[in-house]
């Protein structure tokens, strides 16, 4: 396992700690929770995101492959 520095504000440390506390776990298992649950939020949203495009692009192109397929000889 990798081992990282980083630099966070005073407050936010404290929130950290009080968290990990709270969950009587370590500092760093506590970041890690946080850094996971954040990116697996992020694809989330972006897979929502790119769900919504594509709905969107239906009628505009969004299924150039399928007609050009439909159209020939088969």
């Amino acid at each position: 396992m990798a081992k990282v520095m980083i630099s966070l504000p005073d407050d936010l440390l404290a929130r950290v700690d009080t968290e990990a506390q709270r969950c009587h776990t370590s500092r760093s298992a506590m970041l890690r929770r946080f850094a996971d649950q954040a990116l697996e939020e992020q694809g989330r949203r972006l897979a929502e995101e790119m769900k919504r495009l594509n709905q969107a692009a239906v009628g505009h192109g969004g299924d150039v492959v399928s007609e050009l397929k439909s159209g020939r000889p088969q």
